[in-house]
């Protein structure tokens, strides 16, 4: 049960139609607040938007088609979410997945196509939204990130290096909008379940395997401590502790979510 009050406020989540995006839309809906969400796939938004609206009956919800890496698509949905709402609180920055490669084997096309994803995908909605966020009371900006900028993987070279400067742009970020009362934060993610997983599972699994056993083995071949995945619904309790006054004295940090696999102390 949400024990926080968050009735008229505004958050805005991208990435909003599935995964840790979808859960912390649900979150952010119990505990009373207006959401505007966005996504590329146009199918995918329409479903999630007919589960959340008869989920949350009554809730203030807007759902838009949007690529975060296309400027104007992103102005347009700022637009569109001053019209029906006039403001923004809190601006949640979710999109991206890791790209799986070597030095050896990341071409030069991919590596632009992956740093542009990963700081495009914060950098043209946090500009976007800014404006709106300058007039909230506690305005904040929370990004999703990967414990990969802290603990890089060799066979995800251009995804570890791409995430540790969203690392530091976060931080850099938190310095320059401290000023004007804009907390910026990050968490860190381990292995969560999302899509990718699923159709990975149904590409691998041995006949009859469950999902639950072979992310287990998998857990334990990774050396997770806490022995399995993490669940969208677990980030997003981390994204709402940042994203709202619960974390009021929290700006330029960042929360593992990791189930124990971060190895740095």
């Amino acid at each position: 049960m949400i024990q926080i009050d968050l009735t008229g406020q505004v958050a805005v989540v991208t990435g909003g139609s599935s995964g840790i995006g979808l859960a912390t839309t649900e979150l952010l809906l119990s505990a009373g607040a207006s959401v505007a969400i966005c996504g590329r796939d146009a199918a995918r938004l329409e479903r999630a938007e007919a589960a959340l609206k008869a989920k949350f009956a009554g809730a203030q919800l807007l759902a838009a088609q949007c690529d975060v890496l296309d400027a104007d698509d992103v102005a347009r949905f700022a637009q569109t979410v001053s019209d029906r709402f006039g403001r923004a609180d809190m601006l949640i920055n979710n999109a991206g997945q890791g790209r799986v490669s070597t030095f050896a084997d990341t071409t030069d096309d991919a590596w632009r196509d992956e740093l542009e994803l990963k700081y495009f995908s914060i950098i043209r909605p946090t500009r976007a939204f800014l404006p709106l966020l300058r007039d909230a009371q506690t305005p904040t900006i929370t990004c999703v990130n990967s414990l990969l900028a802290l603990q890089p993987e060799p066979h995800m070279v251009a995804t570890s290096s791409a995430r540790a400067g969203v690392l530091s742009l976060v931080k850099s970020l938190a310095n320059e909008l401290a000023p004007q009362r804009i907390r910026v934060n990050s968490i860190l993610i381990g292995i969560v379940e999302s899509g990718q997983w699923r159709r990975r599972y149904e590409a691998q699994a041995q006949p009859g395997e469950s999902w639950e056993d072979w992310t287990g083995e998998l857990a334990r071949k990774k050396n997770i401590p806490l022995n399995r995945f993490g669940r969208p619904d677990e980030a997003a309790w981390a994204l709402f502790y940042l994203a709202t006054h619960l974390s009021s004295y929290t700006t330029g940090s960042h929360i593992d979510v990791s189930g124990g696999f971060a190895r740095h102390v």
